[in-house]
């Protein structure tokens, strides 16, 4: 941590959509697994300004409300606002990253680009 606060990060991570959407309604599916990845990127960030990618949102809605993928992985970028009035200085933007497979992926520090 610098003298400014949390620098800039990015992280990649498989977000597992499957235990948020269990024992839940059909209609509520699909935001609730947005929801989850929004609290998940909340937590490992530290930023609670999270701003979903419209790939993100299109790769969870792509089987309707019912059939969310069960897993799903994302890229988490720390960045500064470039907001003035906010009142945070950071925000978090997730990003959708499509894998053919999960099989030993794990969660990483990733770099600018």
């Amino acid at each position: 941590m610098s003298a400014v606060g949390p620098m800039p990060r990015w992280l990649g991570a498989s977000e597992l959509t499957r235990l948020a959407v269990t024992l839940r309604g059909f209609k509520k599916r699909a935001p609730r697994a947005l929801k989850e990845i929004r609290k998940f990127a909340m937590k490992e960030m530290g930023t609670p300004d999270v701003r979903i990618d419209t790939r993100l949102n299109k790769a969870v809605w792509a089987k309707g409300i019912r059939n969310v993928p069960y897993r799903i992985r994302v890229r988490l970028s720390r960045k500064r606002n470039e907001d003035e009035d906010s009142p945070n200085k950071l925000y978090t933007l997730v990003t959708y990253v499509p894998v053919t497979t999960f099989k030993n992926l794990q969660t990483v520090n990733v770099d600018e680009n």
